[in-house]
C-alpha cells in the first residue's frame, strides 16, 4: 500500500522521527549509567578519606584510637553497597510498576460476550431470530433493526443484501461474536446465550470474509479446525477437491507441504478463499457459515465448489452471505436486507416473482454476468 500511493519518503521521515527520539533517550539513559558506578566509586572514596582524616585529627587529640578510624571505615564500605543497592532496587520497582499499570488494565477488561452454564454437546441447527436488533456503541445507529426469521434444521439460508446492509453482522450474531441489544436468538428452542460459547462453537464451520491464513503449510491450514491426532491426509485431500483447490495445490513443488506465508501471500485471493473453505468443511461441523467466501473465484469454478458442495451440506443447517445472487439462489429461503431491516423473504422463484430488491439485483448481476453453461 505504501508503494502503491507512493508514500514511501512521508512513512521514512515519520520513522526517522521516532528511531531519533528513541536514540537521544536512550543515550541520555546510557550516560546516567556511565555516570553512576564512577560517582559511587568516587563517594566511596571520598567518605573513606574524610574518615581518615578526621579521624587522624581526633587521634593526634587524644580522642580516638587507630582501632576506631579503622572501625568507621569498615563501616562506610559496608553500609555504600546496601545503599547503592537500593536504588538500583528502586529503579527496577519503577519499572515494574510501569508494566504492571498496563498488565492491570488488560487483566481488568470484561468480555462482552458472557459463556452461558449449559454444555453445547449435539445441536439441530434449528434457529430463530425473534425481533433482533443490534449495535455496536452505545451512542451510534443500529446496524441491525428489528430481524426475524427461522433456519429449519438441516436447511440452507441464503443472505443477500448491499454492502452496509448487516450481513456479516448477522454472522457474528450466529457465533455469538456479538449479542443482541434487543430481541432474541433462539437455538433448537433455547436461547442462545445460555450455551457455553466454546462447546458451541465447536460445532460450527465458518468461512469468514476476510480469510486469515497462518504462515504455515497448506495441510497445517486446512486441518487447524480440528485436532492434531484427528487429521489424516486423507481428510485433507478431500476436503480441498470439494473446496476446488486440490488441482492448484498439486501445482506447487512441495504441494500440500507448501508454506505459504503470513495471511497466505503466496496464493491467490481465490485460493486463499478456497483453503478456507476447505479448512471449514473438513470438521464435519453441524452448521455451516459461509461469509461472502467466494467473492475472489470466477463464476464457474463457484458453480463447481456448490455442488460439491452439495454433499458436504446434506443434513448441516447451512448459511450463505452473499452480495451475489447467483451463489444464494439454490437456497432452501433466502432473506435481503437493506439497511440493518429486512425487507424480503422467500425462495429464488418467489423472489424473482416480486418486483423488488432480489430481482432488481438479480437482473443487474445477470447482465454483467451471465450464467456460465457447465453442460
Amino acid at each position: 500500500m505504501i508503494k502503491a500511493y507512493v508514500r514511501e519518503a512521508d512513512y521514512l521521515n515519520f520513522y526517522k522521527k521516532q528511531t531519533e527520539a528513541y536514540s537521544t533517550r536512550s543515550m541520555e539513559l546510557v550516560k546516567v549509567n556511565a555516570l553512576f558506578m564512577p560517582t559511587l566509586l568516587m563517594l566511596v572514596g571520598l567518605s573513606t578519606i574524610l574518615t581518615i582524616y578526621l579521624g587522624s585529627i581526633e587521634v593526634i587529640n587524644g580522642r580516638l584510637s587507630l582501632g576506631n578510624i579503622a572501625e568507621f571505615v569498615i563501616y562506610v564500605n559496608m553500609l555504600t553497597w546496601p545503599v547503592a543497592s537500593l536504588g538500583w532496587v528502586i529503579t527496577i520497582v519503577q519499572r515494574a510498576a510501569a508494566s504492571q499499570k498496563r498488565i492491570s488494565e488488560f487483566l481488568k477488561e470484561v468480555p462482552d460476550i458472557v459463556s452461558g452454564a449449559e454444555p453445547c454437546d449435539t445441536i439441530k441447527g434449528h434457529y430463530e431470530f425473534v425481533n433482533v436488533s443490534l449495535g455496536y456503541e452505545a451512542n451510534r445507529p443500529l446496524v441491525l433493526k428489528e430481524v426475524s426469521f427461522k433456519i429449519p434444521a438441516g436447511s440452507s439460508l441464503g443472505i443477500v443484501g448491499r454492502t452496509g446492509s448487516g450481513k456479516s453482522s448477522l454472522v457474528n450474531l450466529l457465533l455469538r461474536l456479538a449479542d443482541p441489544v434487543e430481541g432474541t436468538i433462539l437455538l433448537d428452542g433455547k436461547n442462545l446465550k445460555t450455551y457455553q460459547t466454546d462447546s458451541y462453537r465447536q460445532h460450527i464451520g465458518l468461512v469468514p470474509q476476510d480469510v486469515f491464513l497462518f504462515s504455515d503449510t497448506i495441510s497445517a491450514n486446512i486441518g487447524f479446525g480440528i485436532p492434531g491426532k484427528e487429521v489424516t491426509d486423507a481428510l485433507i485431500e478431500q476436503a480441498a477437491r470439494n473446496a476446488e483447490v486440490y488441482s492448484n495445490i498439486m501445482e506447487f513443488p512441495d504441494k500440500f507441504n507448501t508454506r505459504i506465508g503470513e495471511r497466505g501471500i503466496t496464493l491467490s485471493g481465490g485460493q486463499k478463499q478456497r483453503v478456507s473453505i476447505a479448512r471449514a468443511i473438513i470438521r464435519n461441523p453441524d452448521v455451516l457459515i459461509f461469509d461472502d467466501c467466494l467473492s475472489a473465484v470466477d463464476t464457474i469454478t463457484e458453480e463447481k465448489i456448490l455442488k460439491n458442495l452439495t454433499e458436504v451440506m446434506k443434513n448441516k443447517t447451512t448459511v450463505f452471505v452473499s452480495h451475489r445472487v447467483a451463489t444464494v439462489k439454490f437456497c432452501n429461503k433466502i432473506i435481503v436486507l437493506d439497511e440493518g431491516r429486512l425487507v424480503e423473504e422467500g425462495t429464488h422463484e418467489e423472489l424473482l416473482q416480486r418486483d423488488g430488491m432480489y430481482r432488481q439485483m438479480f437482473e443487474k448481476q445477470l447482465m454483467e454476468n451471465p450464467e456460465p453453461d457447465l453442460s
